[in-house]
């Protein structure tokens, strides 16, 4: 048997185990005692005296099998799980009661809307602010793209013709500053004017192609650079503009989707039935005697809050101890026992691994064995049902009680009763269950052995090294295992 090892830092846990261990060996004892009880009184009833107070058993053959019994309780092996879809931890203000039968559309659990409904007034605003700044955006896009044809078809036009015209006269200055001084010049060679009459003429013609000059520069840079400018800057803008345009829209996408889900957290606060049927709440720890949902706990998302079994698919698993799974098999016979019914079925599925071991499973290492149950029959999840598997069944076999039995030096060894008193025999056996076990050689039908030998031969005493009976079908001792003799 396995067993399990508490915390090194955790000396409540060991001392809780060891607390419990000790409740159940004390528990064990008690059963024992009580089988023990149950087939003396049994064998009694079939038991003999030949008046020496010798209590004896008639050895029969007759149907036998070895059986192993374990507790368990009702499940559906098909549950439509109901869960929480709130984000967050929220409080459940009311839930339906477990066993309820529904309706599809019938609520099941309200949830506490207080804090999801001022999320969800925040987030509005949070899209109309997000709207408000993308209508904004816009506009001033849109000013940014007409800001373009505005400067090429206005102010460029305009500073174009207005350099232009600078030109022109620019030109027209220059020309009539030339014609002047060659009028200056003949007037100079007729001696009408002085040479500084002919300088000043000079200076004026300079000055114009100076001023030429600058007109036809100021022209050259509005086409060539100013311009280039002008457009790079207000194309600029446009591009900062769409760029914060995107960024406003995902805005408005994020606050947005952050109002649907808290709109659709809002609608989820009411759970509604899926379908109709049977409601059940789970309990998560098998330990807690209440389940994790009822008002005022606490629930998650994606948390369980309500089971719907289905029905028509029950099954019962029972725990069986690792001293006899290697016996259980799929197919074999069990029997269901309810509080008002009994059921037959068969083995449908063994685990191959161990149920986890915690504080309270006392160091007993189980197997899970399900068996599933017909349909139709009025099972509800939850059921206590004790199940009994058959191990091994035989139609005609030679039983005597265990404890007519004895193993000496590895042999074995049982009293007939005969004219001449005790008579010890050396016999085979086979399998066993808490009362009876299988003789394959050394007794005949009819003979009468002795249920206490151990009391009643002095020898047997003597020579008794273990009172228990070995299986020498090469099964592994059978714990805890019952079986009926109905040849008694």
């Amino acid at each position: 048997m396995a067993i399990a090892t508490a915390p090194a830092n955790s000396d409540t846990a060991r001392e809780n185990q060891s607390r419990w261990g000790f409740i159940q060996f004390v528990i064990g004892v008690l059963m024992i005692g009580v089988i023990g009880t149950s087939a003396v009184l049994m064998l009694n009833t079939e038991s003999e005296s030949d008046g020496s107070g010798i209590l004896t058993h008639t050895v029969k053959s007759g149907p036998f099998f070895v059986s192993v019994i374990e507790q368990g309780a009702l499940a559906s092996s098909d549950n439509t799980e109901i869960k929480c879809q709130v984000r967050g931890r929220n409080t459940v203000t009311w839930v339906i009661p477990s066993g309820s039968v529904v309706k599809e559309g019938d609520e099941l659990v309200r949830i506490d809307t207080k804090v999801i409904e001022e999320n969800v007034s925040l987030q509005r605003t949070n899209v109309h602010e997000a709207t408000a700044t993308l209508a904004e955006t816009q506009a001033d896009l849109n000013k940014a793209r007409i800001s373009v044809d505005a400067y090429l078809e206005g102010e460029y036009k305009e500073e174009s013709q207005r350099r232009t015209k600078d030109l022109e006269i620019a030109q027209a200055n220059l020309a009539s500053a030339n014609k002047q001084y060659e009028n200056a010049r003949k007037l100079f060679r007729k001696g009408v004017i002085t040479d500084l009459a002919l300088e000043g003429n000079l200076l004026t013609v300079e000055q114009s192609k100076l001023d030429l000059e600058v007109a036809e520069t100021q022209l050259y840079v509005m086409n060539k650079y100013r311009r280039a400018m002008q457009l790079e800057e207000r194309k600029g803008r446009i591009t900062a503009h769409e760029s914060k345009i995107e960024a406003d829209h995902a805005g408005l996408s994020m606050d947005s989707k952050r109002l649907e889900r808290a709109l659709m957290d809002l609608g989820n606060c009411v759970v509604t039935a899926p379908k109709s049927g049977l409601v059940i709440l789970p309990t998560i720890a098998a330990w807690k005697n209440t389940p994790d949902v009822a008002e005022g706990v606490s629930v998650v998302r994606d948390q369980v809050l309500l089971i719907m079994p289905d029905l028509e698919m029950m099954q019962v698993t029972v725990g069986v101890h690792e001293d006899i799974i290697d016996t259980v098999k799929t197919g074999q016979k069990a029997i269901i026992r309810l509080p008002d019914l009994t059921l037959e079925s068969a083995v449908s599925e063994v685990a191959t691994i161990a149920r986890p071991l915690g504080a309270w499973s006392g160091d007993i290492v189980k197997y899970d064995t399900t068996i599933k149950l017909p349909s139709g029959v009025g099972l509800k999840p939850g059921m206590s049902a004790e199940v009994e598997i058959i191990l091994s069944e035989y139609k005609d076999k030679l039983t005597v009680p265990v404890s007519s039995v004895l193993e000496i030096e590895d042999q074995h060894f049982c009293w007939v009763q005969t004219p001449n008193g005790p008579e010890k025999r050396a016999v085979i056996v086979g399998e066993s269950n808490d009362v009876f076990v299988i003789v394959q050689q050394g007794v005949q039908e009819g003979e009468e052995v002795l249920l206490n030998p151990l009391a009643d031969v002095d020898d047997a005493g003597q020579q008794e090294s273990s009172n228990t009976v070995a299986n020498t079908s090469g099964d592994k001792p059978t714990y805890p295992i019952t079986g009926i003799n109905d040849g008694e």
